[in-house]
């Protein structure tokens, strides 16, 4: 089987790209990733690289007059969100494959994703919950599913859903919650009941975040990572992160967002992801070294900063760090 994947990233996020698809290349053996460059100096980078299983999309043959017209009134990350639905189904309709999962950019692959496929079946369209940890329970203003990671199949009940999704994104996607929406993603919650087929991801090794790791222990076993749900006891091995919250700042500063993380989530995930990344970062520079293939932007210092220092060093969510301490061997 081959497994079809698309995403959507700019320059900002070009370094996060590539490591999503050498996570894929290194774990899922026969897939292809279709890759939506949302601007120029991306699209002429990933040609430049020759990836040998992504099929690089630029804006030009992306975007159509429906999307064309909203796009004045989106930010750039609302535009993105506006715009998931329409890259799956453009990849539905414009290539002979029979299924297309959209995948967030900052996912990085530990273990093949079969398992996740194998649970779907026969049925058309799957979806992610968040899992929040209690203390971060954000899912009645951001909803009960992430739009990570959602695949559909090119049948009735999945291109029904897709073009159902597509179609409230056109008429509504901003980052703000307002009459039971936010982004993309409120959208989900009823799909269940809304729509035939549906299947909600039960393995645990997908879509461990920031929000959702303190319910699990961590450990690595011959470079495999394995997770202990702490409630039941349960084992299972990881299949992907979600990397979302990471920030680059430019004075060698970066941020892993408002969360409680161990340090074993630190040295097992983010030290490596980290490291990583700065390798395609310095590859990428090579070829073009007139930006940042992180994104990394300036590190606002005003008067509230030492009140939220101090704040979130009592709360143990001061996730502000020295690039250089997850470079270190």
């Amino acid at each position: 089987m081959t497994y079809n994947f698309c995403t959507l990233f700019d320059s900002n996020y070009l370094s996060r790209g590539i490591a999503l698809y050498r996570s894929l290349e290194k774990h899922c053996g026969n897939f292809n990733l279709f890759i939506f460059a949302f601007d120029n100096r991306t699209y002429q980078l990933l040609k430049k690289l020759n990836l040998s299983k992504a099929t690089i999309i630029s804006l030009t043959e992306f975007e159509d007059e429906k999307l064309l017209e909203v796009k004045p009134t989106r930010s750039i990350a609302e535009y993105c969100w506006t715009s998931t639905s329409s890259t799956i189904l453009y990849v539905l309709e414009n290539f002979d494959v029979d299924n297309c999962t959209y995948v967030d950019a900052d996912l990085f692959f530990y273990s093949s994703p079969k398992p996740i496929f194998d649970e779907l079946g026969e049925k058309s369209i799957l979806i992610t919950e968040h899992r929040y940890s209690p203390q971060y329970n954000k899912e009645l203003r951001s909803g009960k599913y992430c739009v990570q990671f959602v695949t559909f199949k090119k049948d009735e009940n999945g291109l029904k859903a897709l073009r159902w999704w597509r179609d409230r994104c056109l008429e509504w996607c901003y980052a703000r919650y307002e009459d039971g929406k936010f982004g993309d993603q409120l959208y989900l919650d009823d799909w269940t009941e809304r729509f035939e087929g549906v299947h909600v991801m039960q393995n645990p090794g997908g879509g461990l975040a920031a929000w959702n790791v303190q319910q699990y222990d961590f450990k690595v076993v011959n470079d495999k990572i394995f997770g202990i749900e702490k409630s039941t006891g349960e084992e299972f091995e990881v299949i992907f992160y979600h990397f979302h919250y990471l920030k680059f700042f430019n004075d060698g500063k970066i941020e892993l967002g408002r969360r409680t993380l161990s340090k074993d989530v630190l040295n097992i995930f983010y030290k490596n992801y980290i490291k990583f990344l700065e390798d395609i970062k310095n590859e990428l520079l090579k070829i073009d070294s007139s930006f940042d293939p992180h994104g990394a932007t300036k590190n606002n210092f005003t008067w509230k900063t030492p009140i939220l220092y101090f704040y979130r060093k009592v709360l143990g969510v001061y996730n502000i760090f020295d690039k250089e301490k997850f470079l270190e061997n």
